[in-house]
């Protein structure tokens, strides 16, 4: 199969998606003759023009806005939002609006809208571009989340995420763009709703997504080396949440820590702890851990940085505290 990185692979799903789908149009922040600020969108202007490639001013509530009015139109619009910490700015279009036409019309409207946007730290941008809210987005019934860790994975969930009937916040870390693996050249899709084993073990289940889930890995083969076999689940998408696959795996190890870049106060992981607990609590030999990251806003400094998302190390340390492996 041939390689592709996390940016390619977007990029790939959006010129499919524009090419079979004449309703189809990309809408953001600086995605036309800049090439967008990720470069997922270089040459996207110039191939299929100014009406379907849009490129729009700073004011977030108005593109999102109008994306979930052209979707109620029949449109199939994918809205960029730089970062993930604009779509603050875009709140009530996206929980009030975009989430709940559907239910609220009886289905008379839909919106079939994707909000591609980047999140995640790591890249020295500061405290207010930085943070993680998708698990924020995940907490609301309407929308749907993913959250790809592999290009294969960004690939079909944004196929997946286009044909879909609903919105659906894509969130890319920003860190992960350059990232490769293999992508099969046949068409797939990847399914909402399916979490991945990508390690196999039995002593204790690592869950994770986005960055966190090469941080896992990391941790898993640092733990191997001491002779603790670790299974690692990567989520996909957080809503819909695959809580099976997650309690099938604690089932086996009967142990569990939920890795994630957001902060542990009020953190998606804190979901996924109670599922398992509630699913499974007669299979686990011990708590489940959490590892987040600090409870600061992000700093600047890059040690300071560092030091402020979960690292490998953290997790080998909260594993080895919580059961003594």
């Amino acid at each position: 199969m041939p390689e592709m990185s996390i940016r390619e692979a977007v990029s790939l799903g959006l010129r499919e998606a524009l090419d079979a789908d004449e309703r189809v149009f990309l809408m953001g922040e600086d995605i036309g003759s800049y090439g967008g600020a990720y470069a997922v969108t270089k040459g996207f202007l110039e191939k299929y023009g100014p009406d379907r490639v849009r490129d729009v001013p700073i004011a977030e509530a108005v593109i999102v806005g109008a994306g979930v009015g052209a979707a109620m139109g029949g449109m199939k619009p994918v809205v960029e939002v730089m970062t993930i910490n604009f779509t603050l700015l875009a709140m009530d279009q996206i929980v009030n609006h975009a989430a709940k036409m559907r239910y609220m019309s009886n289905g008379q409207f839909e919106v079939p809208m994707v909000i591609r946007t980047v999140t995640g730290g790591g890249g020295q941008l500061g405290a207010t571009h930085s943070q993680n809210f998708e698990g924020w987005y995940a907490s609301v019934p309407g929308l749907k989340v993913a959250v790809p860790s592999t290009p294969y994975d960004a690939l079909g969930l944004l196929r997946t995420a286009i044909a879909d009937r609903n919105p659906t916040i894509f969130a890319e870390h920003a860190l992960l763009y350059g990232v490769k693996g293999e992508v099969p050249k046949e068409r797939y899709e990847v399914p909402f709703g399916k979490a991945e084993v990508r390690r196999q073990g039995k002593d204790v289940t690592i869950v994770a997504y986005l960055r966190m889930v090469s941080v896992a890995m990391k941790a898993a083969e640092a733990l191997a080396a001491k002779g603790v076999q670790v299974e690692v689940v990567d989520l996909r998408s957080l809503r819909p949440l695959d809580v099976a696959t997650v309690v099938e795996s604690v089932k086996k190890t009967s142990r569990a820590v939920v890795v994630e870049e957001n902060w542990r106060t009020g953190g998606f992981a804190a979901e996924v702890a109670s599922a398992v607990q509630e699913q499974a609590f007669d299979h686990l030999d011990g708590p489940v851990g959490r590892v987040g990251g600090l409870e600061v806003p992000m700093p600047y400094n890059r040690s300071l940085e560092a030091a402020a998302i979960p690292t490998p190390d953290r997790v080998v340390e909260t594993i080895e505290r919580l059961y003594g492996l």
